[in-house]
């Protein structure tokens, strides 16, 4: 399969850009190869460029979605870098006592699901230890990809995507066996989530209040002016005195100067002023 033209690539680019805010920058045609790739036949086209150019001229909205999603980047796995899941139960969870209702967090961009159902293990865990402690959770995990949020509510994974970062003893206590190698996250588990698609250039008035928001290593994929965007936008979707997680590699330096740095070993949150 040929590589999209350069020519093309640069529409493309600027076409994505618009479309979910993501930069794909310079030479990464092969990027868009391996992502449309199986798109092509699918569609009936006889080039990348052919189906980059329909999914473009906005007559097919199904195609223009597909191609978006494809593009999407979907990379996760259970307690990612470790760090913010023990910061969430160390020092976030217990500076929520005083809450009269339940926590309230939002996984954006959560990709397949990992992300807020491992927020929702730990809140459980740090439920058990602390009864009474804190009145709940509500986590919800939003997403541009309208398969990765189908994938996020049937809450199955492979036994393959089960050993990127899950313990066994969590395995056990918080997931129920499908068969053919498959698994399920149990009830208990899905009663503390809920799933809703976002984009996150869009406004978040109807997300509401959240006391946590994480938002991981996908600031990195947007330019300063669309990442001052959402971190302003996320500044006003936070309680007072609301925390905001960011990828390790994530800084707010020279975007917004609505939050202070909290220095953690290890690691480092966001609190709104």
């Amino acid at each position: 399969m040929k590589a999209i033209s350069d020519a093309v690539y640069k529409q493309f680019s600027q076409f994505l850009e618009q479309q979910c805010g993501i930069v794909l920058g310079d030479n990464k045609q092969y990027l868009v190869k391996s992502r449309l790739s199986p798109l092509v036949a699918r569609y009936d086209c006889d080039s990348m460029d052919a189906l980059v150019q329909r999914a473009m001229n906005g007559r097919e909205r199904d195609l223009r979605i597909i191609v978006v999603d494809a593009m999407t980047t979907n990379e996760t796995l259970w307690f990612r870098d470790g760090y913010p899941f023990k910061l969430l139960n160390d020092m976030i969870l217990p500076d929520m006592k005083a809450l009269p209702r339940p926590v309230k967090i939002w996984s954006a961009a959560c990709s397949s699901g990992q992300e807020p159902y491992s927020m929702s293990m730990i809140a459980h865990e740090f439920m058990q230890r602390k009864p009474g402690f804190i009145k709940g959770a509500q986590i919800v995990g939003t997403d541009i990809s309208p398969s990765m949020l189908e994938h996020c509510k049937q809450g199955e994974y492979d036994s393959l995507a089960l050993a990127r970062g899950l313990s066994p003893e969590r395995k056990r206590m918080f997931f129920e066996d499908c068969g053919n190698n498959r698994f399920r996250v149990n009830a208990k588990v899905k009663s503390f989530v809920n799933f809703r698609a976002l984009n996150l250039l869009d406004s978040y008035a109807l997300m509401g209040k959240f006391d946590v928001i994480f938002c991981r290593n996908v600031l990195i994929y947007f330019n300063a002016d669309v990442k001052t965007k959402i971190l302003n936008q996320f500044a006003q979707a936070l309680n007072p005195g609301g925390y905001l997680m960011l990828g390790a590699s994530e800084s707010l330096t020279g975007l917004t100067d609505r939050f202070e740095m909290i220095r953690c070993n290890p690691g480092i949150v966001y609190r709104l002023k």
